[in-house]
């Protein structure tokens, strides 16, 4: 059976910059396709703006789902700048952005397979509850 995990990641700033915080939700993809949750993070990360909150959950989102060595990563997210800049879609112009995409760049060579998937913000409810979470605490 192979080692297939899922992350939903989101981040978020009240105010761009404001105070900032990030969440995902990981899982592994069991046989038949159920998931079973592994881990659900939220944590404030001081002073970001949106794209730097979307940046650095993915990053460690991704740095969890090393600790188990994953055959394929899907990452789904619903931030559309950071999505399509990750599948090469969309050059990384922001000079704030460009070490956190390096960072996320180069975990992912460590990865076997990762996928990033865009997804509407409806689906994406439970790492955003995560951000609030951490916000509000």
């Amino acid at each position: 059976m192979k080692n297939n995990f899922i992350i939903y990641t989101d981040g978020g700033a009240r105010g761009n910059p404001g105070p900032a915080a990030i969440g995902y939700v990981a899982f592994a993809v069991k046989k038949g396709g159920a998931l079973q949750e592994l881990r659900r993070k939220g944590e404030t990360i001081g002073t970001a703006t949106n794209n730097q909150a979307e940046y650095r959950a993915l990053i460690a989102a991704l740095e969890y789902a090393l600790t188990h060595t994953p055959d394929a990563l899907e990452v789904r997210l619903d931030s559309e700048l950071v999505g399509k800049q990750l599948r090469g879609e969309y050059r990384v112009k922001d000079k704030d952005l460009k070490p956190l995409y390096a960072q996320a760049k180069l975990l992912e060579t460590r990865c076997k397979s990762v996928s990033y998937t865009l997804i509407p913000r409806e689906l994406n409810k439970d790492a955003d509850r995560e951000v609030n979470r951490a916000l509000d605490a």
